[in-house]
C-alpha cells in the first residue's frame, strides 16, 4: 500500500517538477532575464518535446539525430508515472519506459535534456499520467493541498479555480523542490504565481506578450503548439508552418530565452496509454518529425531554416535588449546591439493580409502578410516566416503484401448466471470494478416477464433506457446484440433507448460498457465516474415502467479473449477458429487473427484499417492501439490560412474521411517472418481489406 511507502521517500521520487539534464553534472546553470547561462555561456535555447514511451528505443537515436540536425538544443520530455510504477512499489523501466537509456543518448548526442517530472503530466495521456491505483490510496484527493497526494505540474489553471488551497500547494511543491537542491533551475509552466526562485513559463499558440512575474527571470515558451491532437470523430488538425515560425520569431524578437515545440516528435499512444477521452492512437501533432519519425516537409526544413538564423543573432539576443520602433502601419522593428558590436534585426509585418515595404537604415525590405524577418547583422535578411525555400512532401502509404489469410473467433456474451461472475446489488462504477485493467466491463443483470404481458400479444416491443457515464455502450439481449451507442470528446455521457426483444420467462440483459481513455485534465477528476450507472428501465409493460437499477446486478472484466490470452501464441491455440467459408465478417465481438512475414526495407509500416470498426490491435502480442475510424462531418473543417491569429480549429483537413486510418507498427516488434497479428472488432467489419503498408515520405 503507498500509505505504507515513507512520505519523504514518495517527494523525493514523485514530486519534483521540471529540471534540465545538463551534459555534464558539474555544469553550472544559472540565469539572468535575456539567457541561460551554462558554464558562463549565454544561450539561448532552442527546445523540442519527443515522450520517450510514444516512440520505441529503435527509434529513438534517429529521432534525436533529426531533431539535432534541426536546430535543437534541448529535448523535452515527462516521466510518465503510471508507466513507470503500474502497481505500488514494481517499477518498469525498460523497453519503451526506458528513461535512463533515452537520456543517455539525448546525452550522447550532445543535447540537453528538459525533464518534466510531474508525474501529473496532462498529455493526453491516460488519467494525465498517475497509475489508477493512486485513486484508492485512503484519504487523497488529486492536486490540492492533500498530504497524500503532494505532487504537481501545470498547476495555474487548478489554482485559479480552488483558490487558497491551491496557493498553499503551490508553496509548499515549490519549497520542496528547491530543497532538493538539484543545481538546476526549476520551472513552474502557467503559474503566474510560481514563488521565487522557481520560473514561470507560458504555453500556447502565441506567447510573445508573456512576462514572467519577476523582472529577472528569463522568459520561457515550455509549449508553443505545433498543431494539435486528433480525437476520434474529429477532423485533423494542422498548423501551418508560417504561422509556426512567425510564433517564434515573434517571441524571440520580445526577449524570450528558451522555446520548446510541442510536439516536435508525437509518435504513437501505443497500448491503451491515449487518454479519455476518444485520443486517436496516432499522436501526430503535426510535429516536425511526424508519427512514424520522418520529416514533415516543408515545416521541419522551415524551422530549420529559423534555427539558423536564430542562432546567428544569439550574441546580440543574449546581451542587449531591443531598441522597438513602429516604421508604418501594423510595421514594427526590433533592433538588438551589444557592445561588442554585435547587431539584430527583426522586421515584422503583422498585416494577416497585404505584404508591406518596410525602410530600415536605408534599405527596402519586401515583407509578406504575417511575417517577420530576420537580419543577423541588422544588415542581410537571411529568413522570413513567411517564405518558405525547404521543399514540402506528401506522405505515401504503399501497400506492401498481396492479402492476408485470416481466421475468426466469435466472443461470447456472458449472462448473469454465468459461473465467474461478480454478483453485487445495484450498479457499480466501472473503473472501481476494473482497476482500468481492461476497456470493457459486463453489466449483467436478468427480467422475468410474465405470460401475461400485453405487449407480447400485441408484437408491441418494451423500450430499455440505459443512462451511462460514458464511454460506448453494446446491448444484448438474449446473446443478441440489440443495439450501440457512443459517447464523444465533449460529452461523454450516453443514452441507450430501444425497444427490445423480450419473450415469456427469463431474459438474459447484457449491457458490455467501454472505457475509451480515462480523463487527464479537470479539478477532482479522480472523481469522474465512467460506466453504467443509471437508471435502467423498462418502459411498456403491464406494470408500467420497472426500474431495473437496484436490483441484483452481475459484473465480468474484460473479454474472455483477453483472459485468454489470444494475442499471443499460446493463447491463440487456446481457442477453436475458423476460416474460408466460415469466417465471421461484419459481426460484432470478433476476434480475427492473420501471420505475416516482415516487408523488405526500412520504411516505417502501418496496417489499413479502413474497413473496420471500433476495437484493439495487436503484434506479436504487444498493442499498438485502439483502432476507430471515427468519421467526421462534411464541411467542418476550418480553412487552411496562416495569416492571423491561429487556432487548433482553423486550420483542419479530411472532413468526411476517417479521423485515423493507418495505425503505425514499428518495425522492432517484428520478426523476419511468421508475425501474428490479431485484432478484436467490436462493431463488425471486413478484415480480408486489412492491409499492410509502407510509410514513405
Amino acid at each position: 500500500m503507498i500509505s505504507r511507502i515513507k512520505r519523504q521517500d514518495i517527494a523525493l521520487r514523485l514530486s519534483m517538477r521540471h529540471g534540465f539534464n545538463m551534459e555534464n553534472v558539474r555544469a553550472t546553470v544559472s540565469y539572468d532575464d535575456k539567457a541561460f547561462i551554462i558554464n558562463g555561456k549565454r544561450r539561448i535555447l532552442i527546445s523540442g518535446s519527443i515522450h520517450y514511451p510514444r516512440s520505441t528505443p529503435q527509434m529513438w537515436p534517429d529521432l534525436i539525430q533529426k531533431a539535432k540536425d534541426g536546430g535543437l538544443d534541448v529535448i523535452q520530455t515527462y516521466v510518465f508515472w503510471n508507466g513507470h510504477e503500474p502497481s505500488p512499489g514494481k517499477y518498469n523501466f525498460e523497453g519503451r519506459f526506458d528513461l535512463v537509456k533515452f537520456i543517455k543518448l539525448v546525452q550522447q548526442a550532445g543535447l540537453y535534456v528538459h525533464l518534466r517530472i510531474g508525474p501529473y503530466v496532462c498529455a493526453e495521456w491516460n488519467f494525465g499520467g498517475f497509475p489508477v491505483w493512486l485513486k484508492y490510496v485512503p484519504g487523497i484527493e488529486f492536486r490540492t493541498d492533500n498530504q497524500p497526494f503532494k505532487i504537481e505540474n501545470e498547476y495555474g489553471p487548478v489554482e485559479w479555480e480552488i483558490g487558497a488551497p491551491g496557493k498553499a500547494y503551490s508553496a509548499w511543491a515549490a519549497k520542496m523542490a528547491v530543497g532538493l537542491d538539484t543545481g538546476v533551475p526549476w520551472i513552474m509552466c502557467k503559474q503566474e504565481t510560481a514563488p521565487d526562485p522557481i520560473i514561470d513559463t507560458c504555453n500556447g499558440f502565441y506567447c510573445e506578450g508573456f512576462r514572467p512575474n519577476k523582472p529577472y527571470k528569463p522568459k520561457m515558451f515550455t509549449e508553443v503548439w505545433t498543431g494539435w491532437y486528433t480525437q476520434f470523430g474529429g477532423p485533423i488538425p494542422h498548423r501551418p508552418a508560417e504561422d509556426l515560425a512567425f510564433s517564434v520569431a515573434r517571441f524571440v524578437q520580445n526577449n524570450g530565452s528558451f522555446f520548446n515545440y510541442y510536439m516536435y516528435h508525437g509518435g504513437t499512444n501505443f497500448g491503451r496509454t491515449a487518454s479519455g477521452l476518444f485520443i486517436a492512437t496516432s499522436y501526430d501533432y503535426d510535429a516536425p518529425l511526424d508519427e512514424y519519425g520522418l520529416r514533415n516537409e516543408p515545416k521541419y526544413g522551415h524551422l530549420t531554416n529559423l534555427h539558423k538564423a536564430i542562432k546567428q543573432c544569439e550574441p546580440a539576443l543574449v546581451s542587449s535588449y531591443p531598441t522597438v520602433t513602429w516604421p508604418g502601419k501594423n510595421q514594427e522593428v526590433h533592433v538588438f546591439r551589444s557592445k561588442s558590436g554585435a547587431c539584430a534585426a527583426f522586421l515584422s509585418n503583422y498585416d494577416p493580409t497585404y505584404s508591406t515595404k518596410l525602410t530600415f537604415q536605408n534599405v527596402q525590405y519586401d515583407l509578406p502578410p504575417w511575417s517577420i524577418s530576420i537580419l543577423p547583422d541588422c544588415k542581410t535578411e537571411v529568413y522570413n516566416t513567411a517564405r518558405i525555400s525547404s521543399k514540402g512532401s506528401t506522405a505515401k502509404m504503399i501497400p506492401s503484401n498481396s492479402g492476408l489469410s485470416w481466421q475468426s473467433y466469435n466472443e461470447e456474451t456472458p449472462a448473469a448466471d454465468d459461473r465467474d461472475t461478480l454478483a453485487m446489488q445495484g450498479l457499480w462504477e466501472q473503473v472501481n470494478v476494473t482497476r482500468d485493467n481492461s476497456d470493457y466491463l459486463w453489466y449483467l443483470t436478468q427480467v422475468n416477464i410474465a405470460s401475461d404481458e400485453g405487449f407480447l400479444k400485441t408484437g408491441k416491443w418494451p423500450q430499455l433506457t440505459v443512462m451511462s457515464a460514458g464511454h460506448a455502450l453494446h446491448v444484448f439481449i438474449n446473446g443478441q446484440l440489440s443495439g450501440t451507442v457512443y459517447g464523444s470528446l465533449d460529452n461523454t455521457k450516453l443514452t441507450y433507448s430501444g425497444n427490445v426483444n423480450l419473450r415469456a420467462g427469463i431474459n438474459k440483459i447484457s449491457l458490455l460498457s467501454v472505457a475509451v481513455g480515462l480523463p487527464n485534465v479537470g479539478v477532482h477528476y479522480e472523481t469522474w465516474n465512467t460506466g453504467v450507472l443509471g437508471p435502467v428501465t423498462l418502459k411498456g409493460l403491464n406494470e408500467g415502467t420497472r426500474d431495473l437499477t437496484k436490483q441484483s446486478w452481475s459484473y465480468k472484466v474484460g473479454l474472455k479473449g483477453e483472459s485468454l490470452k489470444v494475442d499471443t501464441v499460446t493463447g491463440s491455440s487456446s481457442v477453436e477458429w475458423v476460416q474460408g467459408s466460415l469466417l465471421a465478417q461484419k459481426q460484432p465481438l470478433t476476434w480475427y487473427k492473420t501471420t505475416f512475414n516482415a516487408p523488405e526495407g526500412n520504411d516505417p509500416l502501418a496496417l489499413d484499417m479502413l474497413s473496420m470498426g471500433k476495437g484493439e490491435i495487436w503484434i506479436n502480442g504487444e498493442s499498438i492501439g485502439r483502432h476507430w475510424p471515427g468519421y467526421t462531418a462534411k464541411g467542418s473543417c476550418g480553412e487552411c490560412n496562416y495569416a492571423g491569429t491561429f487556432t487548433e480549429k482553423k486550420c483542419q483537413s479530411d472532413c468526411g474521411q476517417p479521423s485515423q486510418r493507418w495505425y503505425h507498427i514499428p518495425r522492432s516488434l517484428l520478426k523476419p517472418s511468421g508475425n501474428l497479428l490479431v485484432v478484436f472488432e467490436e462493431w463488425g467489419g471486413d478484415p480480408t481489406k486489412i492491409s499492410l503498408v509502407r510509410r514513405t515520405a
